[in-house]
């Protein structure tokens, strides 16, 4: 299947139960697929595939997710915004940015063929039989940003770091 190089914004997406509805209004920062294996038994599946964007550049249409407190590796845990319906994540917040940064599940999009990965993170822990595809960005754990991230991306999460450490302070969290 081809790709536009583009993808078209804005993207839509939901639950299965369609009652909770979102729109994606720009490009994600960045999109992880994520081999950890607290991402497989989150998602039951052997990875989550996420679209890291500014939680501000979501519109809800339709519906209201719950957020579940769910634990993490990291020991602060994440909030994964469910449908209060079918209980389909749409997204989560991890604590270190907190609300203002929004993991998309890219299999909630409508059209989730026009995100592919952008790196495979945490590979040591893949299942064996999972074969990455030739010329992917791949890393054994986590990643260098300043290395991966587009310079758009990395310009994006500079005006996100004055609110992310304001959001931090207020949860006694370290400063980043």
């Amino acid at each position: 299947m081809q790709f536009p190089s583009t993808p078209p914004f804005p993207l839509e997406g939901g639950c299965d139960c369609h009652h909770v509805r979102y729109r994606m209004l720009t490009a994600p920062l960045f999109v992880h697929c994520c081999h950890c294996r607290w991402c497989q038994r989150e998602t039951g599946a052997s990875f989550a595939l996420n679209a890291m964007i500014e939680a501000d550049r979501i519109r809800l249409l339709g519906g209201k997710p719950a957020l579940v407190d769910t634990p993490s590796e990291s020991g602060l845990g994440q909030k994964i915004a469910r449908c209060p319906h079918c209980h389909v994540a749409v997204w989560s917040h991890y604590a270190g940015a907190g609300p203002l940064v929004s993991f998309v599940r890219v299999g909630t999009l409508d059209a989730p063929d026009h995100l592919p990965p952008d790196i495979h993170i945490f590979t040591l822990s893949k299942q064996p039989w999972v074969v990455l595809p030739a010329g992917a960005t791949v890393v054994p754990e986590y990643y260098e940003r300043e290395a991966h991230w587009p310079p758009e991306s990395l310009a994006r999460r500079q005006v996100l770091l004055p609110k992310i450490a304001a959001y931090r302070a207020s949860m006694g969290f370290d400063p980043l």
